[in-house]
């Protein structure tokens, strides 16, 4: 049987015109929906290729997407529903009972309409 563990070198030349070939379609992409849709609606100007990749790099850098992991936004959402839900379990009846009356005085507005009939 052959052994397919790459090695450094290997994952490099793999991964790089790989990176370079997704980077060439996106700015792609970019190009050809900015220039089908925004002039139309925006009356913006057309951009080139080097401006759609610019503008990509500006979208990384301002709204940090692309993230490595591919989980970076949930900022830890599962973890802390989680944390929530063995605090719960661990709560006795007198304790949730106080728990949903709190949480009643502060957020129970939010959904009176359906409570009127």
């Amino acid at each position: 049987m052959m052994n397919r563990k790459f090695n450094r070198g290997k994952k490099f030349m793999f991964f790089f015109p790989v990176a370079v070939l997704i980077a060439a379609v996106l700015g792609y992409v970019v190009m050809f929906l900015w220039n089908w849709i925004l002039p139309e609606i925006a009356h913006t100007g057309k951009l080139n290729y080097w401006q759609a990749i610019g503008l990509l790099v500006l979208c990384r850098i301002l709204f940090g997407n692309f993230n490595k992991g591919g989980h970076g936004g949930h900022n830890g959402f599962r973890e802390r529903a989680m944390g929530m839900r063995a605090k719960w379990e661990m709560m006795n009846e007198e304790e949730r009972a106080k728990f949903k009356a709190e949480y009643k005085r502060r957020c129970g507005g939010w959904g009176h309409y359906r409570n009127k009939e």
